[in-house]
């Protein structure tokens, strides 16, 4: 029975660190002006103008600039918009 059970307990730990090894999803978003910052939100208002690429995602040219912020929200004109 002992047995049994220390085979039950190391698949159920196994199974624990193979989910917490997973990836965390997150995304580039980027607006009108050329600013972008890491979120995990896909759900930004179309009037906004904020474009949301897969975390992947690669610049090309010179007319990005990195910037990020802490709690959720957006960049406009150079602000940080809090929502």
């Amino acid at each position: 029975m002992k047995i049994r059970t220390f085979i039950l307990g190391t698949i159920a730990g196994a199974g624990a660190l193979a989910a917490l090894a997973a990836p965390a999803s997150a995304y580039v978003a980027c607006n009108r002006a050329g600013d972008c910052w890491h979120t995990n939100d896909r759900g930004f208002h179309r009037g906004w103008g904020v474009t949301v690429h897969d975390d992947s995602w690669k610049w090309r040219g010179g007319r990005y600039h990195w910037r990020e912020h802490e709690g959720r929200g957006y960049w406009r004109n150079g602000v940080w918009i809090t929502f």
